[in-house]
């Protein structure tokens, strides 16, 4: 079954077309690569989504919900989560109480504090030992690296249960264990959790992509698995080039 179905999905700025006639289906527990240079349309694909961006027509399925006019509030609650490239997170709170706030369904911070004695057990001990971060429940968000805040963030989106997780350029900014660690991480929560990763790193693709999605000019270029999509010319001379240089597909 489809997780997120995009059917003919299209935004205009002005006279600019961002995304055009944009179809998509990604199954329950996939993990879609979403490719492309600045400028073809993936962020803004995202924002669509998640609804922080209005379509100026087509559709958008979550599961067989059409989400497509819903606010953005109501389509978090919905199941459709985001990370941004920038994490997130409450950094004056620490780790657990950070997946509190996520796990809550009550809108607001204060609405929490009750539960920020609850013991670490069951989906949070789980969650917690996913990202790494089982022995930093006690720290303050502001305090942990740039890469464990990206992986709290993750977390929180975990702890929401979200059926269909955005993520923008997640490995942006870390260290190469870092990455490592994060392409492990996605390819355990691959298969139970669906995911949509928007990525320059081709090397970080390689090692999580089941299938790639390639945008050019707001439009799909190019879909498969990451050998045939890198296989394929229109690929290669839009972004690959003659040289077979992969560094920005």
């Amino acid at each position: 079954m489809a997780a997120l179905t995009l059917d003919a999905l299209t935004v205009k700025f002005g006279g600019l077309v961002a995304v055009d006639h944009l179809d998509l289906q990604v199954r329950d527990g996939e993990l879609r690569c979403l490719l492309g240079p600045n400028g073809a349309g993936k962020s803004t694909t995202l924002d669509l989504i998640c609804g922080k961006t209005q379509p100026t027509s087509g559709r958008i399925l979550l599961g067989n919900q059409d989400i497509t006019n819903l606010p953005e509030f109501k389509r978090a609650r919905a199941g459709v989560g985001r990370k941004f490239q920038t994490p997130t997170v409450f950094k004056d709170l620490t780790v657990i109480e950070n997946l509190e706030v996520g796990r809550s369904s009550e809108p607001g911070i204060l609405t929490t504090l009750r539960v920020f004695r609850s013991p670490v057990r069951g989906r949070m001990k789980e969650v917690l030992g996913l990202v790494g971060l089982e022995n930093e429940i006690r720290t303050r968000a502001e305090n942990l690296s740039h890469g464990q805040m990206q992986w709290l963030e993750i977390a929180m989106l975990l702890m929401q249960d979200c059926r269909v997780i955005l993520m923008d350029e997640p490995t942006a900014g870390m260290t190469v264990q870092e990455t490592s660690q994060t392409a492990s991480l996605l390819r355990e929560l691959r298969g139970d959790h669906t995911m949509i990763v928007v990525e320059h790193d081709m090397t970080f693709v390689r090692e999580i992509a089941e299938t790639v999605t390639v945008m050019d000019q707001g439009a799909l270029l190019s879909e498969g698995s990451i050998e045939a999509v890198e296989a394929d010319p229109a690929v290669r001379e839009a972004y690959l080039a003659d040289t077979g240089d992969e560094a920005h597909a």
